[in-house]
């Protein structure tokens, strides 16, 4: 019954001359936003993060560099601290073993750089005779002559010299790199050594976010220890196979392929090409296509086999997932980006999804295979379940009453 008049009792009666009150407007009531609104401010902030890293991917690349090492630098200094070295000299120890690794890494590399400019005047009949053919090929394609001089002016020895003394010009840049790098991994290192006094200190009210960026630190190490093993292995067989094939500078493109064996799916592709040219240069076809065989071989086997189910075992990304990072974190922050894919990643899944327990249900999606194997093994016995049910119910319906 709905009723239209004040109540001045509870049991008055109604005054007839006095006009019917106005029906109050009922009150508003609070819904939350539609999901579609979390969406798009979600990719909104993801978009404007990423660009802000890309931004300042010059100051953000040595620093996620930095933090990477720092993290695979740390269990030295804890194995020296159990073994009574005092801490500041477990921290200097571990930071001059950084140091060394990274420093005879920029040794080799500027020696392959020198090697690789003294190897090309001896080529440069053959390279320019290359880039005449395929100038010849591309124009009876219909492409006209500037473009097809724009393709093939990377084949030009002149071109091929600048870049290299651009890269042996950049020394300074590249010692300041490494200083830059030092000194973070330095002041990481030393700031490290309060960070499980705070981490168990914060452990009883954040125990989630505590114990994702302790797994993301343990998976990022072993990941590296993994891929820097892979490399190793990989690009011992390729300078292997590459001297006895009688390739020019194989240390450089061993050294190549070692660099590269960090870029999952994408790296190989980048290593073949520089040993094939060469290759047919000073072998013709046959040490070609054998450079060719021989790293299909071999790189294949690491890099679409081993390392993929390496990827997936050790720190539980699918593939879809690594390759999609390496192109993003490529596009971000440049090389670095592309050799910190996977560190990088794990880092934003720790983020977003491992340090929210609402959040963790999208982990599967990301290549947790056990979870995923759980999640399949509960879907199918509710199934079965179902199915059994549905035939018993058959099954009474057809008995004759």
């Amino acid at each position: 019954m709905n009723l239209r008049f004040w109540r001045r009792g509870a049991g008055a009666a109604p005054d007839r001359g006095a006009a019917p009150p106005v029906a109050a407007d009922p009150l508003p009531t609070t819904s939350s936003p539609p999901r579609v609104a979390f969406i798009l401010m979600g990719c909104g902030g993801a978009a404007a993060a990423a660009f802000g890293l890309w931004a300042v991917r010059g100051i953000a690349a040595p620093v996620l560099l930095a933090l990477v090492l720092t993290i695979c630098a740390h269990p030295i200094r804890a194995v020296l601290e159990r073994i009574r070295v005092p801490r500041g000299a477990a921290t200097v120890i571990a930071m001059l073993l950084v140091f060394a690794l990274l420093a005879a890494f920029a040794a080799a590399l500027v020696i392959a750089l020198a090697q690789f400019t003294t190897l090309i005047p001896e080529y440069t009949p053959q390279l320019q005779q290359i880039g005449a053919n395929i100038g010849a090929w591309l124009s009876g394609l219909g492409i006209d002559a500037a473009s097809a001089e724009t393709i093939v002016s990377g084949l030009e020895p002149s071109n091929l010299l600048d870049f290299a003394a651009g890269l042996l010009g950049g020394v300074t840049g590249i010692v300041f790199g490494l200083v830059v790098i030092l000194t973070l991994v330095m002041l990481m290192a030393m700031d490290g050594a309060y960070l499980p006094a705070l981490l168990d200190q914060m452990r009883p009210r954040r125990p989630d976010l505590v114990g994702a960026f302790a797994g993301f630190a343990t998976s990022v190490r072993r990941y590296m220890i993994a891929a820097t093993g892979l490399g190793v292995l990989q690009s011992t067989l390729n300078w292997i196979a590459l001297a006895v094939l009688q390739v020019p500078a194989a240390f450089l493109w061993a050294l190549l392929s070692f660099i590269c064996s960090f870029i999952p799916n994408v790296g190989y592709f980048i290593a073949i090409i520089p040993p094939a040219v060469f290759g047919f240069l000073a072998g013709g076809w046959p040490t070609g296509i054998a450079v060719i065989v021989v790293y299909g071989i071999i790189n294949v086997i690491v890099q679409s086999i081993v390392q993929p189910l390496l990827v997936a075992n050790v720190v539980a990304l699918n593939q879809t997932l690594t390759f999609a990072s390496v192109l993003f974190w490529a596009v971000i922050l440049g090389p670095v980006g592309a050799l910190l894919a996977v560190p990088l990643t794990l880092l934003v899944r720790t983020i977003l999804i491992d340090a929210d327990p609402r959040a963790r249900l999208w982990r599967p999606l990301t290549g947790d295979i056990d979870e995923a194997k759980e999640l399949i093994e509960a879907r199918d016995a509710d199934r079965k379940a179902t199915r059994v049910a549905r035939k018993e119910e058959r099954q009474r319906r057809a008995k004759p009453l």
